[in-house]
């Protein structure tokens, strides 16, 4: 199979849809690999270590699109590329099609067939695609909410870890999934006080069972998160329903609850956000001020660490790429039914329920 890895285009994403250890299994199985020219260089990869291992360098976007029968990358197409994707092909990314109709009718009309990672998912569940990011993305939560908590950036001018004779500072993390587990890893190790709501008791256990004493959990409901939004310096949003938007679960009015500078970040922002007032940003420009809080709503957290992300996209897309590569989409759906679900769109027909219910469609379009 022709598999083509284009250069990422959107603001500030320095990830690539694949390493060179990659495309060196997909050129032992004798696959074709084009790879964008300067396509890796921001997660630290650079042409000839992809030409080494036998990939093909291709000098422009618009080349890797009509060579390839397969596209591996690692964000959804931007309106720039819509034109490039043609009918049979097989797009292979994130897709999260729930937080935008644009793209959805733009890859409906194309023709292709659009397999998304964020839907992968096992029989247990889990999100096998999904976890590394969602792991990255929830460690960086409080590094930047640290970060955007400090008074030259507008926020409380709060230290999370406190010091002696001080306090420390508290943060509130809305779902005790992977991104809520790790953001409440990282601040638990600077010292903060955690509080983690989330609607399933058997995951609250879990994490009542793993993480340190003060890391404190409590069942989300709105009287809770009205209660702690009032005392909480930092708050992550880290809900997540599988190919669906986001329950918005601190309303606008609830900002006026918050104490002045308390800084939110939704990590849920690709799935539109688990915030009212999010609206996507990008690392360039990444917060907004509303009603004296700090929004950070950057809608690709991992592609400001892209060699870590990078690698840990690969490890475990690379066995689902290999899959579609030697199989054919369809044979490698069949024997896979945690592949079968991250299909959402078949040439030109939507095949997911939750995108549908999103925006309002009645049967798939």
């Amino acid at each position: 199979m022709n598999i083509g890895v284009p250069k990422e285009i959107k603001n500030n994403e320095n990830r690539v849809g694949i390493t060179p250890a990659g495309v060196f299994e997909l050129v032992k199985n004798r696959h074709t690999v084009y790879i964008q020219a300067t396509a890796g260089e921001g997660s630290g990869f650079f042409d000839a270590d992809y030409e080494a291992v036998g990939a093909v360098i291709l000098p422009t976007i618009e080349e890797v699109y009509a060579q390839s029968e397969m596209i591996v990358k690692v964000k959804e197409p931007i309106e720039e590329e819509y034109p490039l994707i043609r009918e049979e092909q097989v797009v292979f990314t994130y897709f999260h099609f729930a937080s935008s109709e644009a793209l959805t009718r733009a890859m409906l009309k194309s023709g292709a067939t659009c397999i998304a990672y964020e839907t992968v998912e096992d029989t247990d569940g889990s999100l096998p695609l999904l976890t590394p990011m969602s792991e990255v993305a929830g460690r960086m939560a409080i590094q930047q909410g640290a970060k955007y908590l400090e008074k030259p950036i507008k926020g409380r001018g709060v230290l999370l870890g406190g010091v002696p004779g001080v306090p420390p500072g508290k943060v509130l993390v809305l779902g005790a999934g992977t991104v809520g587990m790790q953001a409440a890893k990282m601040a638990a190790g600077l010292g903060a006080h955690v509080t983690i709501l989330d609607i399933n008791m058997k995951r609250l256990r879990y994490v009542n069972d793993i993480m340190p004493s003060h890391v404190v959990t409590e069942f989300s409901s709105e009287y809770n998160i009205r209660k702690h939004i009032r005392t909480h310096d930092l708050i992550i949003g880290g809900v997540l329903i599988p190919g669906a938007k986001a329950p918005s679960l601190i309303t606008r009015d609830m900002l006026t609850e918050m104490r002045p500078g308390t800084v939110i970040v939704d990590v849920a922002v690709d799935q539109g956000g688990c915030i009212e007032t999010t609206r996507p940003t990008t690392h360039e420009d990444p917060t907004y001020i509303i009603d004296d809080v700090v929004h950070y709503c950057v809608a690709n957290m991992p592609g400001a660490v892209p060699y870590t992300s990078t690698v840990a996209l690969t490890n475990v897309t690379l066995s689902y790429v290999l899959a579609l590569a030697n199989n054919g989409w369809e044979k490698a759906c069949r024997n896979n039914p945690a592949l079968a679900k991250g299909v959402n769109i078949v040439n030109g027909e939507l095949t997911y329920d939750g995108i549908a219910e999103a925006f309002g469609w009645e049967t798939a379009v």
